[in-house]
């Protein structure tokens, strides 16, 4: 006799649905646009259901998975305004920029009601994330020093490990 499957689903922007994360978006200078289910998503890099991103738009539809959409918007949030328009599908090849997107979308999904951190991270080791550590969790906690100083430094964090609010990232 097989086993159910006790595996939590993802949590997905049907769950969550897409005013608090267009309004969290907005505030960054970025765009939400629902796709329509079963359309295939513009500049989605994996395919399938997970989010995409043009210039300082990004992409999903209602099943997409909330990890995908914030780590899209996050891989914008960590460029340059002069570089968020010249972005198709691929955001970035760096390392450092990668690290600090993963860590951004932990911090961001705090502002995201229903979702949290834990919550998260938990979603990430369920799609496949990987880290030296074995979770996000631990990588985020024990391992991620270098990811908090580079979003510190570009003032993309606080020193208290905040992401600031639009007008105090601006200035």
């Amino acid at each position: 006799m097989q086993q159910p499957d006790t595996t939590p689903a993802v949590l997905r922007l049907a769950d969550v649905g897409f005013a608090a994360p267009a309004t969290l978006l907005a505030r960054h200078g970025l765009a939400l646009e629902r796709v329509a289910d079963g359309a295939s998503i513009p500049g989605s890099y994996w395919g399938d259901d997970e989010a995409g991103i043009i210039g300082c738009t990004v992409y999903a539809r209602t099943d997409t998975p909330v990890h995908s959409l914030l780590h899209e918007a996050c891989h914008l949030l960590v460029l340059p305004p002069e570089r968020r328009a010249q972005v198709h599908t691929d955001a970035t090849d760096s390392v450092p920029e990668e690290d600090a997107t993963c860590y951004l979308q932990i911090v961001l999904a705090d502002e995201l009601p229903g979702v949290g951190r834990a919550r998260l991270m938990a979603d990430m080791d369920a799609w496949g994330y990987s880290y030296r550590l074995g979770s996000t969790r631990a990588w985020f906690e024990q391992d991620a020093e270098n990811a908090r100083r580079w979003l510190v430094e570009r003032g993309l964090l606080t020193h208290d490990g905040k992401f600031p609010a639009a007008a105090d990232a601006a200035a």
